[in-house]
């Protein structure tokens, strides 16, 4: 029997056989029908719900390519420093947060970004000392590459003026030699390992409540992304997931990636990309290449700007890339590495082409995928395509980089974010957010990808406007193409018999209103497997 009709909608299936349908059957979690409205309405019987769609835009629900989900749920509590507009306004909603805590606490936040301050410069510890009043603190700049800690918390992490440098890691000092609080890349785990440990019912119950969010964005699927050298991170998200899963609360898809640690050991008990079922699966091993644009740690291949010796940094050499990569490709394991700069995916693009390239018995069945790609030269750009990897990107990143990019990289600009030139060569594109490193809200991206623009309609034409996307282009890479990086676009992505019933409707029709306007898109109503979760 048919459970569910939606019917006098405008349902956009991204199914070839019919692009375009008025109604939608389910059964149980799954679409058995796609047609008019009186073919459709047709298989009704006693006990079929009805919902009239009046004519909204019907999409299918979205999957969040690239989300720190547990991390997300991690955080829930902490102070939030987006959108601060200056260092004394980031001082002082840390000074509010920190009165209502307790006296034993840490004070803990993330979001700021001082490239649009009037200092334009990072906080440090003797900023944080004047408002946490002597408790530990710790603060991530928005691109989790940096983070800056108060001298409590670098007291308790055992940081001093004789601490070395971690590897992968930079611990700013003054010109005496005392740490600044600034902390880039692994020096933050330094200090992360003493800051006490949040329960696992507490992060169950975060997971929750994040998860109501982003139904509430028209999202049902995430590919849950590792944090820099977190080894302890994957294995408890994974044992998370399937406690839920295993008593039908897990609320969302996920996919979830393992850190390259634990790699030998995926290997010994023969675990494999893709292992798992519709609600969750692992997905990938995840690598870093390099750092970030903002934390001045993402490596290039010719100078920052104004920095001419600094060309950033790997994270992990390009030998352990190569023998990680090598070693995961012949034992059907997907590999997902984070590359910023445009000598990080030249590089991690010849260990991919070698690796491919060598062959192997047991290929991983899911595509190989870079995070980000962010900068990558013209030269390099229709690599992806042609070794079939996924570029895993997120537009809403892109107004945001505008000021650092033309400071720090200059010309190089034009090869930044090129959503175009990467789609033109064949590239599957797959959207997400990198939230909470910005926000989760897919409509802001799919703003960014259409227009180029901030928030303010500049710049007036786009950001380099030769790199925009249309409408459809940009809901793919939020729908079929994450299906496709993890090997789910039989029953991912589309509105078509056989798939899971998994869709949106929407407040308006992003096909037809100005690109300026989808950003304020709200989502009506959410189904995750024929049931709503948002109405």
């Amino acid at each position: 029997m048919t459970d569910l009709i939606l019917h006098h909608a405008r349902i956009y299936t991204q199914w070839p056989q019919r692009p375009w349908a008025e109604a939608i059957a389910i059964v149980r979690d799954r679409i058995v029908a796609v047609g008019s409205n009186d073919e459709i309405l047709s298989l009704a019987r006693h006990g079929t719900r009805t919902i009239d769609g009046q004519g909204q835009l019907v999409l299918p629900g979205f999957t969040d390519a690239h989300i720190h989900l547990f991390d997300l749920a991690n955080r829930q509590g902490q102070v939030s420093l987006y959108e601060t507009s200056s260092l004394d306004e980031l001082l002082a909603r840390i000074n509010s947060y920190s009165a209502d805590q307790p006296a034993d606490a840490w004070i803990l936040g993330y979001g700021w970004n001082e490239s649009s301050w009037p200092e334009r410069r990072f906080p440090t510890r003797h900023d944080l000392d004047r408002v946490t009043g002597g408790r530990p603190a710790v603060i991530w700049r928005t691109d989790l590459h940096a983070a800056v800690a108060n001298t409590e918390a670098l007291r308790r992490a055992g940081i001093g003026p004789q601490t070395p440098n971690p590897a992968s890691g930079v611990i700013d000092r003054d010109h005496a030699g005392m740490p600044t609080g600034i902390l880039r890349e692994l020096a933050i785990n330094l200090v992360r390992k003493a800051i006490p440990p949040v329960s696992e019912e507490r992060i169950a119950r975060n997971l929750q409540r994040v998860a109501s969010q982003l139904h509430a964005l028209g999202i049902v699927a995430v590919h849950d992304q590792r944090m820099k050298d977190h080894t302890e991170e994957g294995p408890n998200a994974l044992r998370l997931y399937q406690r839920l899963a295993a008593n039908d609360n897990l609320p969302l898809r996920i996919s979830c990636n393992l850190e390259a640690a634990h790699l030998d050991t995926l290997i010994e008990l023969g675990i494999q990309s893709g292992f798992g079922n519709e609600w969750l699966r692992f997905g990938h091993v995840k690598l870093f290449a390099d750092g970030s644009l903002g934390a001045r740690t993402a490596w290039m291949l010719s100078p920052y700007e104004d920095d001419p010796n600094n060309f950033g940094m790997h994270l992990t050499p390009p030998e352990i890339m190569a023998e990680l990569i090598q070693k995961a490709h012949r034992h059907g394991i997907a590999i997902s590495i984070h590359a910023i700069g445009d000598r990080a995916n030249r590089t991690v693009l010849d260990i991919f082409d070698e690796a491919i390239n060598a062959g192997s018995d047991a290929p991983p069945r899911l595509p190989h995928r870079i995070e980000h790609v962010q900068t990558i030269q013209p030269q390099d750009q229709p690599r992806l395509g042609a070794l079939g990897i996924v570029a895993s990107m997120q537009p809403i990143h892109c107004p945001d980089d505008i000021p650092n990019t033309d400071r720090l990289w200059g010309q190089r600009g034009e090869n930044t974010y090129p959503f175009r030139n990467l789609l033109s060569n064949g590239t599957v594109l797959a959207f997400g957010s990198d939230a909470p490193v910005a926000s989760p809200n897919p409509w802001w991206g799919i703003h960014a990808a259409v227009t180029r623009q901030r928030p303010d309609g500049t710049p007036p034409e786009g950001w380099y406007p030769e790199q925009r996307l249309s409408v459809a282009e940009a809901v793919q890479a939020y729908t079929l193409g994450p299906a496709i990086a993890i090997g789910q676009e039989r029953q991912q992505g589309r509105l078509a018999p056989g798939f899971l019933a998994d869709l949106i409707m929407l407040d308006r029709d992003i096909f037809a209103i100005p690109p300026a306007d989808i950003r304020h898109t709200q989502v009506h109503m959410t189904l995750l497997g024929g049931r709503i979760v948002k109405d």
